[in-house]
């Protein structure tokens, strides 16, 4: 019998394990192999860039990010690029620019040994039973079961937890698509893309080494993948890419327009990350979301372990009310004719030599 079990060992997963109690029996579950360095790689669709906010959960943990789990370049400044109206401007902006998978690793090997670590496992359903709950994963072929008084949903925007603990739950709309393609230049800058007819979200391109990342959060419709091979093909005509993609990589992505599509628990169900809800819908920034709510969960079981739920609904008010301030940034951003008055104006921007 566990006191917790949580399925996903992203940032917020590993969070929580690593801080909650030793006292309490922990059983973490992922379906990648994150112990092994010798395992095939996994890539997550990510732009692996920790932001300010990251950062800072970073420093006050004391936790310094060791050499190999950087990338370069280091990115110092945010290229806007609004597609519709031709308009171009660079804002001063700090972001470390990271290998997602090495980051994930490093984060699970500092897991402590009272956390029983179950990977190449995958999720398949759970069952109240009696006063707990009865997980069933799949390990090496073999269907297990493990019990637990809690269970944590830390598996991302599709959580297939949350999709079974709360019916109410559509899922996330937003599918982001990422194509790698090869590069003998340096691009020093995280660029954003604004395109309306691609996405009413945004796009991106980040370099990693030798490589130019490529990505679109798109909107839901029958034609995204035709939208995202269109700007490719823009891109290709401005020359900001070349050549063939090297890699094609997806995922969906939750983009909170309300407050209330937030959901912290069920009963004895929570829930941390994207799988809550708890995402930038400004930017698509889930890193640092994750990394609190993970930490804000292992604080309200350390602290009030039969009734956690008010607690952790309590204290992630923060996150809420942020997503709450984000989406009234949405128009300053997203509306053409706003985001055209305000490049236009130059506010804020700088020059690049």
């Amino acid at each position: 019998m566990y006191d917790v079990v949580i399925i996903g060992a992203g940032p917020s997963g590993v969070f929580l394990a690593r801080f909650l109690d030793p006292r309490y029996r922990v059983l973490l579950i992922d379906k990648r192999n994150l112990d092994s360095p010798d395992s095939p790689r996994f890539q997550k669709c990510c732009g692996g860039l920790l932001a300010p906010d990251a950062q800072n959960i970073l420093a006050r943990l004391g936790m310094g990010l060791p050499g190999d789990v950087l990338t370069s370049p280091q990115l110092f400044s945010v290229r806007t690029i609004d597609m519709d109206h031709d308009l171009e401007r660079y804002y001063q902006r700090f972001y470390i620019n990271i290998d997602r998978e090495k980051f994930d690793r490093w984060l699970a090997a500092a897991l402590p040994e009272h956390v029983d670590q179950r990977y190449d496992s995958l999720y398949l359903s759970h069952r109240k039973d009696g006063d707990g709950i009865t997980v069933t994963f799949r390990q090496n072929g073999e269907i297990r079961e493990a019990r637990t008084k809690i269970l944590v949903g830390a598996d991302g925007a599709g959580s297939r937890v949350r999709r079974q603990a709360d019916p109410s739950f559509r899922g996330p709309s937003y599918l982001a698509l990422q194509y790698w393609f090869k590069t003998e230049k340096e691009t020093p800058f995280y660029t954003s893309l604004f395109h309306r007819s691609v996405t009413d979200f945004y796009s991106w391109i980040i370099q990693k080494e030798d490589h130019l990342l490529v990505g679109s959060a798109l909107p839901p419709g029958q034609e995204r993948k035709r939208r995202f091979e269109d700007l490719v093909a823009t891109l290709k005509r401005r020359g900001l890419i070349t050549g063939d993609p090297v890699r094609k990589e997806g995922a969906f992505i939750n983009r909170p327009k309300k407050v209330s599509e937030i959901r912290t628990h069920l009963d004895n169900v929570a829930f941390t990350g994207e799988a809550a809800g708890f995402i930038s819908p400004s930017s698509a920034e889930g890193i640092s979301y994750a990394m609190k709510s993970g930490l804000l969960l292992a604080e309200s079981i350390n602290s009030d372990f039969l009734s956690f739920q008010k607690t952790y609904h309590h204290m992630t008010r923060g996150l809420r009310r942020t997503i709450w301030l984000k989406n009234r940034k949405l128009p300053f951003m997203y509306n053409g004719i706003l985001r055209r008055l305000i490049m236009a104006s130059g506010l804020f921007s700088m020059k690049i030599r």
